[in-house]
């Protein structure tokens, strides 16, 4: 069963999980349903790494606002981690472990629901930010892009209705790519989530591929066990593209440029 995690000062966050816990049954801190469980905590979500701690559960998944200088109104999620130093939350170069199949679920439904969201940006964000060091499977499903969306409770509560959809459905098993290359806002990961086969664990931008050395390169594979395949964004890796490719030759991994 998945924890669903908001921050009690995170607006967006709070109001999806308050249209939630509306039909669910509270016994202390959590509020119980049939296939998924609630939590608001009083600490930002993003230095949540002592969650597993205290809750014993199969995966996590945080509802949060998103936030971004460009102000475009974006419908995001993402998995978490830091390839370098810890600016928000979690641990330096550490890497969290992903949850590609309820990803690419969550994307879909989202898509699917389009119409609903003609304003706003569907895509998926590259790794980012903590929590970092929990040993379940984490994902941010996020609500941007400024107070205005964060605050407005139809749109929270029509996403917090899909998250519903996705978690309350058998989720579907599919083959995992960790991704290397492109942009914080990858279009070409993002498209193979809702039109190809893959699901996606962790996404490592071209901006961060040149903190990757040995050591976070393994990491990255012990934190992604479930995947066979790297997706490579061919023209997006920039002068990292030889020490990247140096490092995969070494793996069993099938690489496929995008």
């Amino acid at each position: 069963m998945e924890l669903l995690v908001a921050y009690r000062d995170d607006p967006a966050g709070y109001n999806m999980a308050k249209f939630l816990s509306e039909t669910m049954k509270k016994d202390g801190e959590i509020y119980h349903g049939s296939n998924y469980d609630l939590l608001i905590i009083p600490t930002p979500a993003i230095s949540a790494d002592w969650l597993d701690e205290k809750y014993g559960y199969d995966g996590f998944v945080f509802l949060s606002k998103h936030a971004a200088e460009s102000g475009v109104l974006a419908l995001t999620c993402h998995s978490t981690g830091n390839f370098s130093e810890a600016k928000f939350g979690g641990n330096a170069k550490q890497i969290a472990i992903p949850h590609p199949d309820l990803q690419k679920a969550y994307l879909q439904t989202l898509w699917k629901n389009k119409s609903n969201f003609s304003d706003f940006q569907i895509t998926i964000e590259a790794t980012h930010h903590g929590p970092t060091a929990l040993k379940k499977p984490t994902i941010f499903i996020e609500i941007g892009t400024t107070e205005k969306q964060w605050t407005d409770m139809s749109l929270c509560s029509s996403v917090a209705k899909l998250v519903h959809d996705v978690l309350t459905k058998p989720i579907t098993s599919n083959p995992v790519a960790i991704c290397f290359g492109g942009t914080h806002y990858p279009e070409k990961f993002t498209r193979e989530l809702l039109e190809g086969k893959f699901s996606l664990g962790t996404v490592m931008p071209k901006h961060a591929l040149e903190n990757l050395d040995q050591s976070l390169f393994d990491h990255i594979l012990q934190q992604n066990k479930m995947a066979k395949t790297a997706l490579l964004d061919w023209g997006g890796l920039g002068t990292s593209k030889q020490k990247l490719l140096g490092f995969l030759e070494k793996t069993n991994l099938e690489v496929i440029k995008l």
